[in-house]
């Protein structure tokens, strides 16, 4: 059971990938893509409808709205295309992860907010 949980939430994964590729594909329809970036940004999104915190009702919409709509927008989108983008996303998702740019973003990241907090508090503070 826990291994076919593990296969489902893996193609989830995947088709969330793939309908957000699709969406840029000129071969699919403009509601299709209106309701695949709506849907994938949902899915990608740290911001939930119902916040995680609250208990049962919290995980509803992880486990049943994103799967959900990711079924509607499969339906809508030309099942060429998708099958298509499922294999791009696939391969994406075996891609290995460098750990090392991702600590460079941040450390970029977190390098201009101090910036910005330095030049503020200068501005403000010749006031």
């Amino acid at each position: 059971m826990r291994n076919r949980l593990k296969s489902w939430a893996r193609s989830v994964k995947r088709d969330v990938h793939a309908i957000y590729l699709a969406a840029r594909d000129p071969r699919t329809p403009w509601y299709a893509k209106a309701l695949a970036l709506f849907v994938a940004g949902y899915a990608l999104s740290p911001i939930d409808l119902i916040p995680d915190f609250i208990p049962i009702l919290g995980y509803l919409d992880d486990a049943i709205i994103v799967p959900l709509g990711v079924l509607l927008v499969i339906r809508m989108i030309p099942p060429n295309v998708m099958a298509e983008k499922r294999v791009e996303a696939a391969a994406a998702l075996d891609r290995p992860v460098s750990r090392t740019a991702a600590t460079a973003i941040v450390a970029l990241w977190i390098a201009a907010v101090a910036l910005a907090a330095w030049g503020g508090y200068r501005y403000f503070s010749a006031r």
